[in-house]
């Protein structure tokens, strides 16, 4: 048996149950780590769309901003449940792009449940206990900026976004990352 976590705004779920994401089907999404769980309570942008800039270092989560106080902004006074969950390696799959992520197509029961009363409290938490890191928008060399650019201008591409402007997703870049808008929106190769 394997422990996963999930993170969720919904309270009281006894079970979790597959959703259909921007993926190819409906998944239950886990991970075998808490902090990451708890990014999932804070998203910027409505679905189906998601706006989660986390990454790695030194196996240490590490939530990108991309513009100042991010992460203030989109967690602070957010609630919610990050339920855990035991289940054998056969229950579910890897995610491609996520290593610590696993995907279940199946409900999955939930085993015990921890209410966040406030997202950012609880970064703060993770932060002094040193399980997670803030990546600093002011910290950000011109370099990793322009890197995070060219990954939301393809993931823009990929969904086709030119068609449909006016999405959670189009319409959150317009607002936070205007110069990322702008070069999307002229069809510039980054």
């Amino acid at each position: 048996m394997i422990t996963l976590y999930h993170g969720s705004n919904v309270r009281g779920l006894n079970v979790l149950k597959p959703y259909s994401a921007d993926h190819d089907r409906s998944y239950v999404y886990m991970t075998t780590i808490d902090v990451v769980a708890a990014f999932y309570l804070c998203n910027a942008v409505k679905r189906p769309y998601y706006w989660f800039p986390y990454g790695f270092e030194d196996g240490i989560p590490v939530y990108n901003e991309l513009y100042p106080n991010a992460l203030r902004e989109v967690s602070e006074g957010i609630s919610g449940c990050i339920y855990t969950v035991r289940v054998s390696e056969d229950e579910v799959v890897p995610f491609r792009n996520i290593p610590c992520a696993r995907l279940a197509t199946a409900p999955v029961s939930v085993s015990e449940a921890l209410f966040v009363s406030d997202a950012y409290a609880l970064f703060n938490e993770y932060v002094s206990e040193g399980k997670m890191k803030i990546g600093r928008f002011e910290d950000k060399s011109t370099e990793e900026l322009q890197m995070f650019r060219k990954m939301i201008i393809g993931y823009m591409r990929d969904k086709g976004m030119e068609k449909t402007p006016d999405c959670s997703y189009a319409q959150f870049v317009r607002e936070k990352l205007p110069e990322v808008w702008d070069i999307f929106s002229k069809g510039v190769n980054v």
